[in-house]
């Protein structure tokens, strides 16, 4: 099944995405490229269903919201119908689309919807897998650069005698969010993956601290 939907509806979900507004550094084509072959593993290793998760991965981010916008937790919401009435539109089975909306809907960390299928665990799994290791570490730089935020906060660059701000510094984030995904994973696949991933985070900071010295 996942070569023939990927001959036949993977060129069709990059179309309607390239055609869609808005994006940021972190939430590109090339971002939903990493997902949706994160995805397709932890699907296999899970036993998910195919047809439901290689669109919900695609579909995730397919509408834009702002990182710093104050309607940031419906981005999901307006993503999961974004995609249905385009699935609608273009005839894919019926059946899959409730499960493919509650997939969407429940990948999101700021909508806080949790998933109750293993398709949905799968799509959130795998996005939140992007923004750890070395891509995660890159995605949240570039954002924050984007935003312009510094890199760290000089004073106390780790939060280690104050609460972290995430929209004052980069680095910050990493406290307020990134650190904190391991424990969300849904699937075992997933916890195997976000270890690895965290530690590499946890060896960035203490190279960092290296070098920005005492």
């Amino acid at each position: 099944m996942l070569a023939q939907l990927r001959r036949d509806w993977e060129p069709r979900f990059v179309q309607f995405i390239a055609g869609q507004p808005g994006s940021d550094p972190a939430h590109g084509l090339v971002h939903l490229r990493r997902v949706v072959a994160t995805a397709v593993r932890l699907a296999t290793e899970e036993g998910a269903r195919i047809d439901i998760v290689l669109p919900a991965a695609w579909l995730h981010d397919c509408v834009h919201v702002a990182k710093d916008s104050p309607d940031r937790p419906l981005a999901s919401h307006l993503a999961a119908a974004h995609a249905i009435s385009f699935l609608q539109q273009a005839g894919y089975p019926s059946e899959a689309l409730p499960e493919i909306a509650h997939a969407i809907e429940a990948h999101s960390y700021s909508a806080g919807i949790p998933p109750r299928t293993v398709e949905a665990k799968v799509v959130q799994d795998a996005d939140r897998l992007d923004a750890l290791g070395a891509i995660g570490i890159a995605r949240c730089i570039a954002v924050g650069a984007a935003l312009g935020r510094s890199l760290y906060e000089p004073d106390d660059p780790f939060c280690e005698r104050r609460q972290p701000d995430d929209s004052g510094a980069s680095v910050d984030h990493f406290y307020t969010k990134l650190l904190k995904l391991a424990g969300t994973m849904q699937t075992a696949a997933g916890r195997r993956e976000a270890g690895r991933r965290t530690a590499f985070i946890h060896a960035f900071i203490e190279q960092l601290r290296s070098e920005i010295g005492p």
